[in-house]
C-alpha cells in the first residue's frame, strides 16, 4: 500500500558524512491507507554476507532506538508533513559500508512490513 524510496547513498571517505532520505508515497488504488504519521519507521542495513540489522528506528510518537554501533554518530528524524524519513550519518567508518533500507510499520519489537529498494553506502578507509 505504500512505496518507500531511499536516496542519498554514495561513496565517502572514512570520517565523512552522508544524509539518507526515504520518501513514502501511497499507492493510488491501495486497498488500505498507510498513514505515515501513525507508523513507526526505521533504517536497516545489510552488508555482504551478513544479516540485515536495525540501524535506527523512530516510533510515531518520536521514541528513538539506535544500535550500539551507530549511537552518537547517526541521527534519525522524520517529517510527517512531507512523509519523509532521514538518517544523518556522521563519522562514517568502513564497517558502515552496506545497503541501507527504509522500513515502514516498524516497532521496537519487530520490523515493519514495508521496505524500500535500498541505497548503497560505501565508506573507504
Amino acid at each position: 500500500q505504500v512505496q518507500l524510496v531511499e536516496s542519498g547513498g554514495g561513496l565517502v571517505q572514512s570520517g565523512g558524512s552522508l544524509r539518507l532520505s526515504c520518501a513514502a508515497s501511497q499507492f493510488r488504488f491501495a486497498a488500505s491507507q498507510f498513514r505515515f504519521h501513525l507508523n513507526g519507521m526505521a533504517w536497516y542495513r545489510q552488508a555482504p554476507e551478513s544479516q540485515r540489522e536495525l540501524v535506527a528506528g523512530i516510533t510515531a510518537l518520536g521514541t528513538i532506538n539506535y544500535s550500539d554501533s551507530v549511537k552518537d554518530r547517526f541521527t534519525i528524524s522524520r517529517d510527517n508533513d512531507r512523509s519523509m524519513l532521514y538518517l544523518q550519518m556522521d563519522g562514517l567508518r568502513p564497517e558502515d559500508t552496506a545497503v541501507y533500507y527504509c522500513n515502514g510499520g516498524w516497532s521496537p519489537r519487530r520490523s515493519g512490513g514495508y521496505w524500500g529498494q535500498g541505497t548503497q553506502v560505501t565508506v573507504s578507509s
